[in-house]
């Protein structure tokens, strides 16, 4: 099994005619996603690759074809009503991977997202992937191999360098998951971790935080009191400089809060180990599964 996404997964892309819509939608039918739509305002009936239908509306996608999951590539001021005509199109799985979406605008979707059962990963974010069963976004399918641990990043890179190195230790991954790196952001860590609890194919979960916010302290309080599976953590930034944007919107620390320090502390006292290097995380995650 996994989390979110599987080969049951029926996925229209929104943006699809676009130039990372496009060329991202190619890898993902390579990959085996399910792609049954594509959805570009004004180019409805026409066809992508002579292989997916391309539709006005996500509605008219959805009532179509029976896509249940949506990927998202327009630009930054489109991503808003993207988010929303899918979750008013009863969409299950939402990934936007757009980046620079306004802030005041995500308050916004994010409010009303939680009103509905839709479910939103992202925006910008890399998306997330189900190991051979589906990829949604622009992560390189052949990095992962099929196997018992679930990531879950806010870096899109990280998650890739990390993933490379557990498989290249033989360590598989059921689903990895990019939530990304912006302030308001759909899932959080807490939400993913239920559903990794929940998953009979996960066995360990291996979480990447970053500097800013609070979601990783949250995710310490969880991982405490709601999971009995193992979760080795990861922080990145710890030599930031206080005050300094470091790539992602959301990372930057502000006093004393949204430290590396703090993140760690609070992981530390949930009883999780936080190993400095990447190497440290493989090898603790190939303990947490059994591996001698």
């Amino acid at each position: 099994m996994s989390i979110l996404i599987d080969s049951n997964s029926r996925v229209v892309v929104q943006g699809i005619t676009g130039g990372e819509g496009s060329f991202h939608t190619q890898k993902m039918i390579e990959y085996g996603t399910n792609v049954v739509a594509g959805v570009t305002p004004k180019k409805g009936g026409q066809m992508f690759e002579n292989k997916v239908p391309i539709f006005n509306t996500v509605q008219d996608a959805v009532e179509a074809t029976g896509a249940d999951t949506s990927i998202i590539f327009v630009p930054p001021a489109f991503a808003p009503d993207a988010v929303v005509e899918a979750v008013d199109a009863s969409v299950d799985v939402i990934c936007c991977i757009t980046e620079g979406v306004p802030v005041n605008d995500m308050i916004k979707v994010f409010s009303y997202v939680t009103t509905t059962d839709s479910i939103l990963v992202g925006p910008n974010c890399p998306g997330m992937i189900s190991v051979e069963e589906c990829k949604l976004g622009i992560m390189p399918g052949h990095i992962f191999k099929k196997g018992p641990v679930g990531v879950i990043s806010r870096s899109g890179t990280l998650t890739y360098e990390i993933v490379d190195q557990l498989t290249r230790a033989g360590i598989g991954q059921s689903t990895c998951i990019g939530i990304g790196g912006d302030p308001i952001i759909g899932s959080s860590f807490v939400d993913l971790l239920a559903e990794f609890e929940e998953d009979p194919a996960t066995e360990a979960v291996v979480l990447v935080g970053e500097i800013g916010g609070s979601d990783e302290e949250q995710a310490a309080e969880f991982i405490k009191d709601m999971m009995s599976k193992p979760v080795v953590a990861f922080v990145s930034g710890r030599t930031a400089p206080k005050g300094k944007r470091m790539g992602h919107a959301g990372a930057i620390v502000s006093g004393n809060t949204g430290t590396a320090e703090s993140k760690v502390a609070a992981f530390e006292a949930a009883g999780i180990k936080v190993p400095v290097t990447i190497e440290d995380l493989v090898a603790e995650t190939g303990r947490a599964i059994g591996m001698k």
